[in-house]
């Protein structure tokens, strides 16, 4: 198959927007996984509210499983990249390989792990006598399908950081589709209910996989899946570089976790469900933020790979500035859309006047921050992309830290809800600590890269 884009010689702004805007659109579909399931959940006849609750606290459980998809996927795949800058497909296909194998054992020991402990889990995390039976329901479901999810997620890495950014939206878009297909089917068709949401997730992701490895083991992709060749060295190059995405989407959702639970106990048996509800209408609103924007900058992450392998230090400098740029118009809108008009789309979830009232309040304070995120976002992805780890997991800690501290400070002093602020507060901390330290040291990292040896990223090579 013929390259879609050409990393090295390509116009790079037409490059950027090439790649980034199908990985954007293939992110925001795959929001509609988990946003469409929300939606039919909350429309549940007589038990929507308490089923939405009990949904929106498995969410960030799932999506905690999904960052070790990124643990290795996005671990190898800048990696990946930079062999291929190097014109090393030896090495490339070794470090494909390893992840591979890697995706598939931890599928399955994580699988295991949670079925196990999933009844402590649940209620540690915000369940309440009320909720969990749906929780319970979603979460067993959704477990089963864990090895489909974290291959689905993890292998598209490779297939996009070959230049293969249609075919990567094309996995993303054929499993939700089938997941929004089934949803009403098995939800009110079949009066499956929470667990018909579950199973169409899960059944989405099946298809996900099977399109993905399909053409990772074919002969039209340039760097295929080839087993042997596994070393721990190279395993441990992969763990180390996926870090940084692994921490910040295990983060991200440990900070959901952690919100569900405080609103639980400092709502009490009165409010504590309704605020987690309203919580898990929020984070669909983000999701649908979020997921876009990693695609615009994770996605673009083999452009930054590639040249800074390639050791064409201005073309990384140039792409950078187009990827902020088109990250600056895209949370343009949608913070627009979040001052606004953020009841309509509340209500998708829920007619409950109550519900709706606090949940716009809560969408329009979480959001107020959120041209930081397009900032931090950037420039942590944009260092990942490279394979500078320490500085990308710093950046990226700190305001993960910062957002932790407030959630359980915050309610000590004032009225929970107002833990909704917090995001607000890290966001724009942190991403003025993460811009005076870009404009600051981004320059000389790409001129050490320059002097290096050709080995690769800090003298390790992977072959």
């Amino acid at each position: 198959m013929k390259l879609e884009n050409n990393l090295g010689t390509d116009d790079i702004k037409k490059l950027v927007l090439k790649i980034a805007l199908p990985a954007m659109f293939a992110q925001f579909v795959n929001v509609l996984y988990s946003v469409v399931d929300r939606i039919y959940v909350g429309n549940i006849h007589g038990v929507g509210e308490l089923a939405l609750a009990g949904v929106g606290i498995c969410a960030p459980i799932a999506m905690l499983i999904s960052a070790f998809a990124y643990l290795v996927g996005v671990g190898g795949a800048p990696l990946m990249s930079i062999k291929m800058g190097e014109q090393d497909n030896k090495g490339a296909k070794q470090i494909l390989s390893n992840c591979f194998g890697m995706l598939l054992v931890i599928s399955i020991v994580i699988m295991i792990l949670m079925l196990v402990f999933k009844e402590p889990l649940l209620y540690l995390f915000g369940a309440s006598e009320n909720t969990y039976f749906y929780a319970n329901q979603y979460f067993t479901i959704y477990l089963i399908g864990t090895v489909f999810a974290l291959l689905a997620v993890g292998m598209n890495q490779f297939i996009l950081c070959q230049g293969y950014a249609k075919i990567g939206m094309k996995s993303v878009v054929i499993g939700a589709v089938v997941n929004i297909v089934l949803d009403p089917i098995l939800i009110f068709g079949f009066k499956m209910n929470v667990a018909g949401a579950a199973l169409a997730t899960v059944i989405g992701q099946l298809c996900s996989c099977l399109y993905v490895l399909q053409f990772l083991f074919s002969r039209d992709v340039h760097i295929k899946i080839e087993f042997g060749g596994y070393q721990w060295k190279v395993m441990k190059k992969i763990l180390s570089v996926g870090t940084t995405p692994f921490l910040i989407i295990a983060f991200d959702n440990i900070l959901l976790i952690s919100i569900n639970a405080v609103l639980q106990k400092y709502g009490g048996p009165s409010n504590g469900d309704m605020l987690v509800a309203c919580a898990t209408i929020l984070q669909s609103f983000m999701l649908i933020i979020t997921m876009p924007l990693s695609g615009i900058t994770g996605g673009t992450q083999t452009i930054l790979g590639f040249n800074y392998g390639a050791r064409n230090t201005k073309r990384v400098l140039e792409a950078e500035k187009y990827i902020f740029l088109i990250s600056m118009c895209f949370v343009g809108i949608m913070f627009l859309i979040a001052q606004t008009i953020p009841q309509f789309f509340v209500r998708i979830f829920t007619s409950n006047p109550e519900y709706i009232k606090l949940t716009t309040w809560a969408i329009r304070v979480y959001t107020i921050g959120l041209f930081g995120v397009a900032i931090q976002y950037t420039v942590v992805d944009g260092l990942t992309g490279m394979g500078v780890v320490k500085m990308a997991v710093s950046l990226s800690m700190f305001r993960k830290m910062l957002f932790l501290v407030c959630v359980f400070a915050i309610p000590m002093y004032f009225d929970v809800k107002n833990v909704f602020f917090a995001e607000a507060i890290s966001d724009i901390v942190g991403a003025t600590v993460t811009s005076i330290i870009y404009f600051t040291m981004f320059k000389n990292i790409l001129r050490r890269r320059e002097l290096e040896d050709p080995e690769g990223i800090e003298g390790i090579s992977c072959k």
